[in-house]
């Protein structure tokens, strides 16, 4: 059972880092709600905590959904996840939203990530057949607008792990599904600056996600933290004449779980205490809680609104997962439908994430019934 732990562990640790050459990561389990699930985003450098409001705003925060045009629409997203590596990884992802009112909505998501099939092995090395391990979640997330420029949101969510199908073999630690409650609270403030080309529009976002219970795979126990997260960002829309815009926008984002270090075990530290220590308690001091912070640059280029260009940066130091890309992107409206695609240009060295496609196509639903009418 130790090499099909192995095995489930390397694949897990490649979708989210290469390691460094002294590296202390910080480690959780169901790593999968971690990755940006959009081709816009995606595009942009992994960016969304302060972006234009899109139909994938339920990941980035929620509370950007108030301000959408449209009433409600539908989102679908497919990534074919580590191709460098293995052909038999997916993550897909299903969002949409509806306006009840002008100032009210509710948002719903539906996220799958397929580990492909795993070889188990007992101690001996035997093999015991095989595994098709997957992560999901589902959320539902409220957001309301307090003021002409400000909205918040809050969302439930439910999380399901299961590494190896219910296989046990003899000799080994038993192994089940692991199952997580966890809630994220999110806000968003937009600013008009009036211009001569037109208004610009200054915004700031912030999402707390995945507060939640920590999540066990062996009955309680021993148990792990799920991917607690704090995203912070801005974005600047400037409007270069009636027909094109262009957005920058900036993103840092921290995991708030416990650094590992070789004195504390984990196991006994809850949840709310873990986020508290992942301020102070990392090994190194202020330098190393420093590294742990991840930012993002990005831009978006717009004509018409119906034909869209990005591009964007993400870094993660080297100690701590040493994810380093560029990131590219475009997109394509007509009438009640978007299609867009992100594509990724590792700038660390053998890194499995390298040449990741992802696509996006979303429907706007109120404009579809007018439509058809």
């Amino acid at each position: 059972m130790k090499q099909k732990f192995l095995t489930l562990t390397v694949v897990l640790s490649l979708a989210m880092g290469v390691m460094a050459v002294e590296p202390n990561p910080i480690s959780t389990v169901v790593p999968s709600l971690s990755i940006a699930p959009d081709a816009r985003a995606g595009g942009m450098g992994d960016i969304g905590a302060a972006t234009s409001p899109d139909l994938n705003s339920q990941y980035w925060n929620p509370a950007k959904y108030v301000f959408m045009e449209s009433e409600a629409g539908i989102s679908l997203s497919y990534t074919p996840w580590l191709r460098s590596l293995v052909p038999d990884i997916d993550f897909a992802y299903l969002a949409g939203y509806y306006k009840f009112s002008d100032r009210q909505a509710l948002s719903a998501s539906l996220r799958y990530f397929s580990l492909g099939d795993i070889t188990l092995m007992d101690q001996l090395g035997y093999e015991q057949g095989s595994a098709h391990p997957l992560e999901m979640a589902v959320d539902v997330a409220y957001s309301q607008m307090l003021s002409e420029k400000f909205s918040a949101s809050v969302a439930m969510r439910f999380i399901y792990s299961d590494l190896n199908n219910g296989f046990n073999g003899a000799g080994g630690s038993e192994m089940y599904p692991g199952v997580s409650v966890a809630a994220d609270v999110a806000g968003y403030y937009r600013q008009p600056i009036a211009l001569s080309t037109g208004d610009a529009l200054l915004s700031f976002g912030l999402n707390i996600s995945n507060l939640g219970s920590k999540m066990s795979y062996d009955k309680k126990v021993t148990s792990s933290f799920i991917p607690t997260n704090f995203r912070l960002g801005t974005s600047f829309d400037y409007p270069i004449d009636d027909f094109q815009s262009i957005s920058f926008s900036a993103d840092v984002n921290k995991l708030l779980v416990p650094t590992p270090n070789a004195t504390t075990d984990f196991n006994d530290v809850s949840m709310l205490s873990g986020v508290f220590k992942s301020f102070s308690d990392a090994p190194g001091g202020a330098k190393e809680e420093l590294q742990e912070i991840m930012w993002s640059v990005g831009a978006e280029y717009a004509y018409n609104k119906q034909f869209f260009v990005r591009a964007g940066y993400f870094n993660e130091n080297e100690y701590k997962g040493n994810r380093k890309y560029f990131t590219a992107g475009a997109g394509f409206k007509l009438n009640v439908f978007q299609l867009d695609a992100g594509y990724v240009i590792s700038t660390s060295q053998s890194n499995p994430l390298d040449q990741t496609l992802r696509f996006t196509l979303s429907f706007d639903l109120f404009g579809l019934k007018n439509l058809v009418r």
